[in-house]
């Protein structure tokens, strides 16, 4: 599509006598459609031109009102107001739309380069809980949008499968644990194992060593050991599974922290290597103090490796894997000090790929009754969320006697893109409260509520007959000058920059927001202009437009790992 506002920048830096860059960087899209489509402001060219920055639009608005791409320009106060050709700026979107179709609001500005985005994550043998619902949402939202950018982009799930938790839960299930019952519901059972352990560990401290010693076996490779890890993992595998089909969500690498523990040696000897690492009290530490990321802990006394040393190892074999662009981790912003330690250890390792590791942070779900806790069993399964949303709008397309061929595929594709779009539709850094009645709340600016202006969208042209078959973009475009009907036609021509700008800054909601903004401008150009009316030219130059508007919604909605009903 044309980029307007370089081409406003050129129009304007020639009759201004400036750079069009610097231009551009100064121009604006007013938040009242009133005050233009754009809009220069002139205060910096004051001490320039020496004049009043009134009396400079006033002068700029004479030498540009003549360009053809102009409806109107006016000098309001300090401030260029320009009103670009409504009849241009719709052609320019409704071919595009139509001509791209799935790839609608796809660039190609990644180029092909190496994403990696780490995402998900759970920790093995524990609950997949409505915590994990965020960073596996927002990373696969991520992961879809480099996608649509161009990008290379591979997705990694780095299981939680190693560390002392794993001593503990070994220890739980020799003492307390029975083989049947693991089989039958894996993490619920292993669960009360880990929780147990906690409370009895609470009486004898000795429970601990002897998860400390049990861990050191399994990093040694015991045969026992690593039997109860690798039954424990594949078990858990099984019902996260089921979480990830519900969610249509895929990896590309299920590596975890146990796939690196073979690759920890070489990180250690770079370190001591670089003279970085020290020993304190028995354990070796990095000093970071100086760079005010306090001491980072390298190894326990025991010698056992900790987080920090497994994702430095997995950052160096990603980088000689992969040779990524980018190395995006989607982790919860209570690691932001984590994150700043090893990003640091690998610039003084003497990488220079460490400034492209990147910690996209978001905040913390914590329930009614307090913080949500493992070792105390306070959990809600994120199955039981996605079964409950589901079973809602079951009830819902019954109750109101919904139009659909599938009532069972239609609740799943409108009640987990709920939960979905409720998770992505607010700043991801923002911490809540989880609540039943709003993640199943479908009022207002939801994730039904824009898969139903698809729907609407879609059944216009399914009412329209043979003539969607028709849909072209050589249609008289004068035809659709409204002002609800222009409204739309600028938000599909923002989407592209949107993805772009949300891509950028690592935000799905950038996206969820605008997306919003489309299904509200449909539903207002609908209710307010009839589309299937008796003039043919005037009926498929609004089809096409309609037929844009419906292209854009799903392609937004499926940037955001979220399905489009045609019916609803």
């Amino acid at each position: 599509m044309i980029d307007y506002k370089m081409k406003i920048a050129e129009i304007i830096a020639k009759a201004a006598d400036m750079e069009a860059e610097e231009v551009c960087s100064m121009i604006e899209v007013p938040s009242d459609e009133k005050m233009g489509d754009f809009a220069f402001p002139c205060f910096k060219l004051a001490k320039v031109f020496r004049k009043a920055p009134p009396l400079i639009a006033q002068e700029i608005a004479e030498k540009i009102s003549a360009e053809e791409m102009f409806e109107k320009v006016e000098p309001v106060n300090a401030y260029l107001n320009m009103f670009v050709s409504r009849e241009e700026m719709t052609k320019d979107v409704v071919s595009e739309a139509l001509a791209k179709g799935e790839k609608f609001a796809h660039s190609d500005i990644g180029a092909g380069k190496k994403v990696i985005v780490e995402y998900s994550s759970p920790n093995i043998a524990k609950p997949f809980h409505i915590g994990h619902l965020r960073s596996t949402v927002i990373g696969n939202s991520i992961y879809k949008i480099y996608d649509a950018l161009g990008y290379d982009t591979v997705r990694i799930n780095h299981l939680g499968d190693y560390g002392t938790q794993f001593g503990k839960m070994i220890v739980a299930y020799r003492k307390w644990g029975n083989e049947e019952d693991v089989r039958r519901d894996p993490i619920k059972t292993l669960l009360s194992y880990y929780t147990k352990f906690h409370v009895e560990a609470e009486k004898d401290p000795d429970l601990d060593q002897e998860a400390r010693d049990t861990f050191a076996r399994l990093e040694k490779g015991e045969p026992e050991e690593k039997a109860l890890w690798q039954w424990f993992r594949d078990e858990s595998l099984k019902e996260f599974t089921e979480v990830y089909d519900m969610l249509g969500i895929e990896f590309d690498s299920y590596a975890g922290e146990s796939f690196y523990s073979d690759k920890m040696q070489r990180v250690l000897d770079e370190l001591n290597e670089k003279g970085l690492m020290k020993e304190s009290q028995g354990a070796n530490v990095v000093d970071l103090e100086e760079y005010d990321l306090g001491t980072a802990l390298i190894t326990k006394s025991d010698g056992s490796t900790l987080y920090i040393t497994r994702d430095i190892a997995a950052a160096i074999y990603r980088k000689e894997t992969y040779d990524f662009y980018r190395n995006i981790y989607v982790v919860a912003s209570q690691q932001n000090l984590h994150f700043a330690q090893w990003f640091k250890i690998v610039e003084l390792l003497g990488y220079e790929w460490a400034k492209d590791c990147i910690h996209v942070p978001f905040g913390l779900v914590s329930l009614e009754e307090g913080t949500m806790s493992t070792r105390e069993g306070r959990v809600v399964f994120l199955k039981d969320v996605l079964d409950q949303a589901v079973e809602k709008t079951r009830e819902i397309i019954i109750e109101k006697n919904v139009n659909t061929d599938n009532i069972d595929e239609t609740a799943a594709i409108v009640g987990i893109g709920a939960v979905i779009f409720q998770e992505l539709s607010n700043g991801r850094i923002k911490d809540y409260v989880f609540k039943w009645d709003r993640v199943l709340n479908f009022d207002g600016e939801t994730g039904p509520y824009v898969q139903y202006t698809h729907a609407r969208a879609a059944s216009v042209l399914r009412k329209a007959g043979e003539d969607a078959a028709k849909i072209s973009a050589d249609v008289d475009y004068t035809k659709i000058r409204g002002e609800v009907a222009y409204s739309l036609v600028k938000l599909l021509h923002a989407m592209p920059d949107v993805v772009i700008e949300a891509g950028e800054r690592c935000e799905p909601s950038i996206l969820t927001r605008h997306i919003i903004d489309i299904a509200q401008a449909f539903n207002k150009f609908y209710h307010d202009e009839q589309i299937l009316v008796d003039d043919e030219a005037e009926k498929m130059a609004k089809l096409a437009l309609v037929a844009s508007a419906r292209q854009a919604i799903e392609n937004g909605l499926a940037m955001l790992g979220i399905k489009a009903p045609e019916r609803m």
